[in-house]
C-alpha cells in the first residue's frame, strides 16, 4: 500500500519554490482590499477609505519588492516589451506559447498595468476624500469644497442643485481607475485560466503554495 505521506513528500520535492511569502500575501491582500473597497463604494466611507489605504500600502511594498526582492519577484525577471507580450498571448490562444516558471511576458505586462491602475485608484480616491470631506493624507494639499449658501440656509432648491451637481474631477478619475482595474482583473483571471489549461498546471494554486513544477 502506498503511503500518502511519502507521496506528498515526493510530490513536494518534485516542485520548485517560485513565489515567496510576500508575493503571495500581497497578491491576496490586494484582491481582498480592492474587492472590499469596490463593493462598499461610498456606503461605508470609513471602511472604504481604509481598504483604499491598504491597497496603496501593499502596492508601495510590492513595487519596492520588485527591485530588492528575490529573482521571481523582480521586475527585471518578467517585464518585457509589448511585442513579446503580444506574441505570447497570441501563441496562448493557439496553444503554442512556451511555459514560463515565473511570470510570462503577458503576465508581466498585466502586473505592471494592475499596479499602475491600482495606484491611480488609490491616489484619486484620497484626492476625492480630501476635496469632498477635507479628510485623508491629501487634505492639506487639496481645497475642501464647502456647501453653497443656499444649502447652508436650507433652501431646498439650492440643496438639490448641490446634491445633483456635476461630479468633481477627482471623483470622475477615481471611478475611471476603479472600473478600469476591474476590467484588468477580468482579463487577468481569464489569462490565468487559459494559461493553466494550455500548460497543464493550476496557476491559482501556485499563488497559494508558492510552488510550481520545474
Amino acid at each position: 500500500m502506498n503511503d500518502p505521506t511519502n507521496a506528498a513528500v515526493t510530490a513536494h520535492s518534485e516542485t520548485l519554490k517560485v513565489w515567496d511569502p510576500l508575493i503571495r500575501a500581497s497578491h491576496w491582500l490586494l484582491v481582498a482590499a480592492f474587492g472590499l473597497a469596490y463593493v462598499l463604494e461610498d456606503d461605508f466611507l470609513t471602511l472604504h477609505s481604509w481598504a483604499g489605504y491598504t491597497v496603496a500600502g501593499v502596492v508601495a511594498v510590492r513595487v519596492a519588492w520588485g527591485f530588492v526582492g528575490p529573482r521571481r519577484a523582480r521586475f527585471s525577471d518578467f517585464l518585457t516589451g509589448p511585442g513579446k507580450a503580444m506574441a505570447y498571448f497570441l501563441g496562448l490562444l493557439r496553444g503554442t506559447s512556451p511555459r514560463h516558471v515565473g511570470h510570462s511576458p503577458a503576465g508581466g505586462i498585466m502586473i505592471l498595468a494592475l499596479l499602475l491602475s491600482l495606484t491611480g485608484t488609490a491616489l484619486s480616491g484620497m484626492a476625492t476624500l480630501a476635496e469632498e470631506k477635507g479628510q485623508g493624507p491629501l487634505a492639506p494639499y487639496i481645497a475642501h469644497q464647502t456647501q453653497t449658501p443656499e444649502a447652508r440656509e436650507g433652501d431646498e432648491e439650492g440643496e438639490g442643485r448641490r446634491r445633483h451637481k456635476k461630479e468633481g474631477v477627482f471623483e470622475e478619475v477615481h471611478e475611471f481607475f476603479a472600473n478600469f482595474t476591474v476590467f484588468l482583473v477580468i482579463l487577468h483571471v481569464g489569462g490565468v485560466l487559459l494559461a493553466s489549461q494550455v500548460h497543464g498546471e493550476n496557476l491559482t494554486r501556485s499563488m497559494v503554495t508558492g510552488r510550481k513544477r520545474p
